[in-house]
């Protein structure tokens, strides 16, 4: 484990706090760890000359201005100053104000601003982040603890405020092994913890940082890191790289073949991670009708387990599992599993034969039956009708050529051929025609049919 402390170097310091008529009490802020605060009585206090740089820390009122120092000689110290005077650094946010003053004019110093009333004077010296290391064998939905410390000059800070400004985070980076998972995986947040007592926190403002996270991210080989990133504090810790396996648990499911029986989850243990008589498993079955049914199976030496799982058809079902148990390092465990999913189709029903009787309404087909019968007495009547038509005609033709020793001629007459215009010549001209041809009986050839039946 490697500790990083922060560069800074400060000299002893001691403080005079001050009232109104006089000097009542003088703190000394060792270097040896003994002491790291003091309390800011009636908003003064003082500066030894032998400091060469201090770094303080007020807590106020959150949402209150930034305070404002008032040094020996009357002048002011503002948080806007910080910008042009190479001497401070000031950095204020909703509850606090982080102020660094180097080469300080010594004397008694006042602090003005809204300053709560258990607010004390935090001199931050050498800042340093402990914390135990990961265990060497994790898995996959594993939950893991872990607890980190920050020190001030080696000792815990006790500042009561101190929670509301720092936060201990946790880190995985990938080593990007290309024959693992995790290869080119980028870098996961896992927790995020804060020393208030709360979640899975022991103590409050105990200077020390307890919380639980869970591996829920691939498999393979990655690097810790926590850290603190504030601009109070900026510290950073990197652990060995640890290999985090898949999870120690597989599944063989066996459906049921009939409605009458019960899906069998076979759930084996690897016993390579694991020790199967520790282990003990509880979760929740989810079936596909919105049922849900809690299970617990307790340990044995075997080292597969059967879950029986109620037939309800076709549908998802789905199993939450998590186990507790001691793994071959002879740690104890608690990990929540991957949810396992399982779904059987909705069976294909055979559609049966449609009788036109069951489509068809029986009355319809009832009126359908005369109807066709009339069509079709309909169609024959014409064609006997158009039939004797033919007959006669043919006859008729027969008695005109053979027996009338007629011939056939046809005079059409088409309204679209121009006519010639007559005149008083041409109409005598056409009588004496007509008179010629009625005179003469052996001239047929400009005979002119006529379909009327003559006289004779």
């Amino acid at each position: 484990m490697k500790t990083f402390y922060l560069v800074t170097a400060l000299v002893s310091a001691s403080f005079f706090a001050t009232s109104a008529y006089g000097v009542k009490q003088v703190e000394v802020l060792k270097r040896d760890g003994r002491q790291n605060e003091i309390p800011l009585l009636d908003n003064r206090f003082r500066i030894d000359s032998k400091v060469a740089e201090i770094t303080l820390l007020f807590f106020r009122k959150p949402g209150s201005p930034a305070v404002i120092l008032v040094r020996p000689d009357g002048s002011k110290y503002f948080a806007t100053e910080s910008v042009k005077n190479p001497d401070l650094s000031w950095h204020d946010e909703l509850s606090y104000d982080l102020v660094t003053i180097r080469n300080p004019m010594a004397g008694p110093w006042q602090v003005i601003g809204n300053i709560l009333p258990d607010s004390r004077i935090v001199v931050l010296g050498q800042v340093s982040l402990e914390a135990e290391p990961l265990p060497e064998m994790l898995f996959r939905g594993e939950t893991i603890k872990i607890t980190g410390k920050i020190l001030n000059d080696g000792a815990p800070i006790n500042a009561n405020l101190f929670r509301d400004v720092v936060t201990l985070n946790v880190d995985f980076v990938s080593t990007n092994n290309a024959e693992a998972a995790n290869f080119g995986a980028i870098t996961q947040e896992v927790a995020e913890f804060k020393d208030d007592g709360r979640g899975f926190d022991e103590r409050p403002n105990d200077g020390v940082f307890t919380g639980e996270f869970k591996l829920d991210f691939p498999e393979g080989e990655w690097i810790p890191e926590l850290y603190i990133a504030t601009p109070l504090l900026q510290r950073r810790i990197v652990q060995s790289s640890i290999v985090v396996h898949s999870a120690p648990v597989s599944y063989d499911m066996t459906l049921a073949e009939q409605e009458s029986n019960e899906h069998l989850l076979a759930i084996n243990l690897d016993d390579t991670i694991v020790k199967p008589e520790t282990v003990i498993m509880q979760g929740k079955i989810y079936y596909p009708n919105n049922e849900e049914q809690m299970f617990s199976i307790e340990s044995d030496a075997q080292h597969t387990r059967q879950l029986a799982i109620k037939n309800y058809g076709w549908g998802r079902y789905s199993v939450e599992l998590s186990i507790f148990g001691t793994n071959i390092k002879g740690r104890e465990f608690m990990a929540t599993l991957p949810t396992y999913k399982f779904e059987i189709a909705r069976p294909i029903e055979a559609v049966p034969a449609v009788d036109p009787a069951t489509i068809i309404p029986p009355d319809l087909m009832i009126e359908s039956e005369p109807v066709a019968e009339k069509i079709a007495n309909w169609v024959l009547l014409s064609l006997i009708i158009v039939g004797n038509l033919c007959v006669l005609l043919m006859g008729w033709l027969a008695i005109r050529i053979f027996v009338q020793k007629k011939s056939l001629k046809f005079k059409v007459k088409l309204p679209f051929i121009n006519k010639k215009t007559t005149t008083n010549d041409d109409v005598g001209n056409s009588e004496k025609k007509q008179s010629t041809k009625n005179g003469s009986k052996n001239d047929k050839s400009g005979e002119i049919l006529n379909l009327s039946m003559t006289d004779d």
